[in-house]
């Protein structure tokens, strides 16, 4: 929808966004087409004719023959766990967008980021948010300091900019993108346009100046200020930091990644002194696991190219509903149901009748088939009331007529099994045929979940 001014000059454009994915429509709709989100349209204004940004620097063609890539150029953030999942660094150039939900330790973890970088060069840490004392105290309670880390309290994009051209930092900090604003967009700050404007700014000023950027974004729970979301599309990376709210540990995990692998995470503990890297996951996710517990099983899961030990638990519990409950914590709602359903018409197990509930002890999420063994093994345990041996580590996938079908990377799930003291594997008996591990754990296989069944309660 467009207007006519009194010069004859065509006015502002307002149109509707989907504050989850950004498609676009001329007219407000009660459901998204494009991610069939609900109540998610926002009406904005967007300026017809807007003055080029003053941080803005036309860019010249170069011959591809010409262009030198440094592959050393990744700039190291000094955080083992948070360049894994970078991909080894941010690269030169790169807008980075970090989102969660308030309170989660977004702040915490890029402030630590800043610090250790700049070490090596210096860094501006642009605070839309709080002041520069409030930055101060964070910093004095992480341990951080020095000359080289810049703090600078300011609301406006373009006055940032200009302080960041002048300083000339090796890598600069938003924090956040929903309370800066840019002259140019014309509205408050947090809105879609403000935050598109915001973002192809900063977009044009990291490509001219081959400077890195961190963006940190903000996920309410009723969706109503547009945030990550609608910026997934602009920004080269983007990181969404993740935990439960009563938990200490955090997983930093990459949702979109143009310079690396979006398989890897970060795992962190939450302490007084800051984020924590944890460097042996699997140790921390199943050191409170009870000696024999019933309804419990210990599957190891790849989380890009690192191997986890996760434990997985599940409880039956008779209903007073006509449909029973299948909840899913962690794991995927659809492969619970595909395993009960499993259960119930190939081995005959009664769940019909009963809630099952499944969960990820220590807040990750488990997104591969290989867990569904071991989730079949921790329904039928809590259903018999019966525990599995301790020491028994259990992967596979479970196929609608029962069968187990292979899993990939078994050496080093084995490995990692075997280095925390497991002794035994229960596999499908078609992963062996594939592949043969070097390692001295006991590899029990069986080619159907019933023939499982019968060796693990063996």
């Amino acid at each position: 929808m467009t207007s006519l001014g009194t010069s004859g000059r065509r006015a502002a454009k307002i149109s509707f966004a989907c504050t989850e994915c950004g498609h676009e429509t001329v007219r407000w709709e009660g459901r998204c087409s494009g991610c069939g989100a609900w109540d998610s349209f926002r009406e904005w204004t967007e300026p017809v004719e807007r003055a080029m940004p003053a941080a803005y620097t036309a860019a010249t063609p170069i011959a591809l023959d010409e262009l030198v890539i440094d592959g050393d150029a990744r700039l190291s953030l000094g955080i083992p766990e948070f360049d894994r999942v970078l991909g080894g660094g941010l690269v030169p150039g790169s807008l980075v967008l970090i989102g969660g939900d308030p309170g989660i330790g977004k702040s915490t973890l890029v402030l630590q980021a800043a610090g250790s970088a700049a070490a090596k060069a210096p860094v501006l840490y642009v605070s839309a948010e709080e002041s520069a004392a409030q930055v101060k105290m964070r910093a004095e309670r992480l341990g951080l300091g020095g000359a080289k880390l810049l703090v600078l309290a300011e609301t406006s994009l373009d006055a940032s900019l200009r302080q960041a051209d002048e300083i000339a930092p090796g890598l600069l900090v938003v924090d956040s993108v929903q309370a800066v604003f840019s002259e140019a967009a014309g509205t408050s700050a947090g809105s879609i346009a403000q935050l598109r404007e915001c973002a192809g700014t900063l977009t044009r000023w990291a490509k001219t100046r081959g400077i890195p950027v961190l963006l940190i974004g903000h996920v309410t729970k009723d969706g109503d200020i547009a945030g990550p979301r609608m910026l997934e599309h602009v920004v080269d990376v983007v990181l969404y930091l993740e935990g439960e709210r009563f938990s200490s540990y955090r997983l930093l995990r990459a949702v979109k990644n143009r310079f690396g692998s979006v398989d890897e995470i970060g795992v962190f503990e939450m302490t007084g002194a800051g984020m924590r890297g944890v460097e042996n996951p699997s140790e921390a996710f199943i050191a409170e696991r009870a000696a024999e517990p019933v309804g419990s099983v210990v599957v190891p899961v790849m989380e890009g190219t690192r191997p986890v030990l996760v434990e997985l638990q599940a409880l039956t519990s008779p209903t007073a509903t006509p449909a029973p409950r299948r909840t899913a914590n962690g794991l995927d709602s659809n492969r619970l149901t595909l395993v009960t359903a499993v259960l119930t018409r190939r081995l005959g197990v009664p769940l019909a009748g009963l809630d099952v509930i499944a969960s990820v002890v220590g807040g990750l999420r488990v997104h591969e088939p290989a867990a569904d063994l071991g989730l079949a093994l921790a329904v039928c345990s809590s259903h018999r009331d019966e525990a599995l041996p301790s020491k028994l580590v259990a992967l596979g996938e479970v196929g609608l007529s029962g069968e187990l079908r292979s899993v990939s990377h078994l050496e080093r799930r084995l490995m990692e099994a075997e280095r925390l003291g497991f002794e035994r594997c229960l596999l499908p008996e078609s992963t062996l045929h594939r592949q043969r591990p070097k390692t001295s754990i006991e590899m029990v296989v069986a080619p159907d979940l019933r023939r499982a069944m019968a060796i693990a309660f063996a």
